[in-house]
């Protein structure tokens, strides 16, 4: 017994199903990377931290300005070259502007024309590294360790010999100057 199987093909049904598999690779695309931005280990880590410093939304919006709330709290940036402590260079300490942890030395502060302040290192446990994946970069976001405020992002750039770059948003530190 023979059997004569004849497939017509031509260059409608050849661009269907080109379409068919392009429209379903991209669907499995979005699914795997909503999976990854929604992933449950930035969940787990930001529920199951507790800080020192425990306070309800509406108490830190009444202690902080608005600007701050928006970027300690709501995880927001100050525009490039708008923070004053951009090209601030005097002795002294850098504290969350939330709790008053202390963070960064002034001698880890280095000038980066990225437009925030840039350190070289942080004090040894004042911060916490959360992965940040908004925006469809990958990137190691940095908070405060004492109250969880979001402080900025770290970048493996940085001039120094530790090859660090704390970008760090003005409003979500104040400086303290040394006594002289």
């Amino acid at each position: 017994m023979k059997f004569n199987i004849s497939l017509k093909v031509n260059k409608l049904n050849v661009m269907k199903i080109t379409y068919y598999l392009s429209t379903k690779f991209q669907i499995y695309q979005l699914l795997i990377f909503l999976l990854f931005s929604f992933s449950c280990v930035g969940i787990a880590q930001k529920k199951t931290t507790k800080f020192e410093v425990q306070k309800s939304e509406s108490q830190w919006k009444k202690e902080l300005t608005p600007e701050e709330y928006e970027v300690i709290r709501k995880k927001g940036t100050e525009r490039p070259f708008s923070g004053k402590y951009v090209n601030n260079f005097d002795k002294g300490i850098y504290v969350c502007a939330a709790c008053d942890n202390l963070l960064f030395y002034s001698d880890a502060k280095f000038h980066s024309d990225c437009g925030w302040p840039s350190f070289d290192k942080a004090v040894k446990g004042s911060v916490i590294y959360l992965n940040d994946s908004s925006y469809g970069m990958d990137r190691t976001e940095v908070n405060c360790a004492k109250c969880g405020g979001h402080l900025g992002h770290l970048f493996d750039d940085g001039p120094t010999k530790t090859g660090q770059r704390f970008c760090t948003n003005s409003v979500s530190v104040k400086f303290i100057p040394t006594k002289k």
